[in-house]
């Protein structure tokens, strides 16, 4: 989350940034990483939206995110629809387009390229 909170103290008051919890990613009944559980991370895979919101508010506490953080229903309609799963960056721009895609992640999570995506928005 380091680079997208320095993104988000650069343009917050030009960008409206949000992080859209969508389904856990290393649930309990899935693929366990050995850095979750260095860092005793244990989550089972939510199976309602309250669970979902809870899990979402752990991993909000955990990371520290600073941006407001909303979530996928436990229908996964958002992640569907986007492509969202695991991870991926957009730009929403004026005009509610998608002014930019990310790869998917984690190894298509490019914050630098969002920036430039950014600017290249706001020059318009």
């Amino acid at each position: 989350m380091g680079r997208l909170h320095e993104l988000h103290g650069t343009y917050r008051d030009r960008v409206d940034f949000l992080v859209v919890y969508i389904r856990e990613a290393h649930p309990e009944e899935g693929w366990v990483i050995t850095m979750n559980r260095d860092e005793d991370i244990r989550v089972q895979d939510p199976t309602s939206d309250a669970e979902r919101e809870e899990v979402a508010s752990s991993c909000a506490l955990r990371l520290r995110i600073k941006m407001p953080v909303v979530i996928d229903p436990i229908d996964d309609r958002l992640a569907s629809a986007y492509g969202g799963l695991p991870d991926r960056l957009y730009l929403i721009g004026r005009g509610g387009n998608i002014a930019f895609q990310g790869e998917p992640g984690p190894w298509g999570f490019d914050p630098e390229t969002l920036a430039t995506a950014i600017d290249e928005e706001l020059a318009r």
